[in-house]
């Protein structure tokens, strides 16, 4: 099973979300063309009521530990329901500096 799905499992099974995006940004950095290394998630759940950004993060990694060591990068975007809706947040992933290097 691909890390991707496999992030996506654990999601599944820890969280009621109403979105889910995961993409594979490895072919962004300095990796080979089928590596899994670098992932963007996006996550939206009202769980996530009265969290911190911090404590998102948090709950995030504790559900993908097991996953975590085949994973280089991962940038997290948690939100919940109405701040999806209301944000202005790029969610973009900025170039990596060492990509030919």
């Amino acid at each position: 099973m691909s890390v991707k799905s496999q992030i996506e499992e654990l999601c599944t099974k820890a969280l009621n979300f109403d979105f889910i995006s995961i993409e594979n940004e490895s072919h962004l950095h300095s990796s080979s063309q089928n590596a899994e290394s670098h992932f963007k998630l996006i996550l939206v759940s009202n769980h996530f009521l009265n969290m911190s950004l911090i404590k998102r993060h948090r709950y995030i990694y504790k559900f993908l530990n097991e996953i975590m060591p085949k994973i280089h990068a991962l940038a997290i975007h948690a939100f919940t329901e109405e701040e999806f809706k209301d944000s202005k947040i790029n969610t973009n992933s900025p170039d990596c500096v060492n990509k030919n290097g």
